[in-house]
């Protein structure tokens, strides 16, 4: 009776040793998942800072003078050519509008229930 009753706490004991070493594996899983979403929620919030850096731009050159902004586009795109044309991309006109665009265009015009449509001769 005494042997068994050793071999039953020693088989306990190592069950219970075997479960500390799962749940210590499984923390150590967890803290690793949990820096790398630190790493991505640093990259979003990264991004997000961009994005509201962009917006801040973007309203200053509309409120001082869209001019500038759609000047600097157009020497871009096309050195302020109204007749460019780049047959790799299809696009067109000063500012190089592609067909894609004025689908995109003519989808948000009907989001918004207009009846205003572009096709693509419009680019020119």
């Amino acid at each position: 009776m005494r042997l068994f009753s050793v071999v039953f706490i020693i088989i306990v004991i190592t069950f219970l040793f075997g479960n500390i070493l799962s749940k210590i594996n499984t923390i150590e899983q967890l803290e690793k998942e949990l820096k790398y979403n630190n790493y991505i929620i640093d990259s979003l919030s990264l991004e997000i800072d961009t994005l509201q850096w962009e917006n801040q731009i973007w309203d200053f050159n509309i409120s001082q003078n869209t001019t500038h902004l759609i000047s600097a586009m157009m020497f871009v795109e096309s050195s302020y050519n109204d007749s460019a044309y780049n047959s790799y991309e299809d696009a067109v006109g000063c500012l190089q509008i592609r067909k894609c665009m004025v689908d995109d265009v003519n989808r948000i015009l009907r989001r918004q229930k207009s009846e205003l449509r572009f096709s693509y001769d419009d680019r020119w």
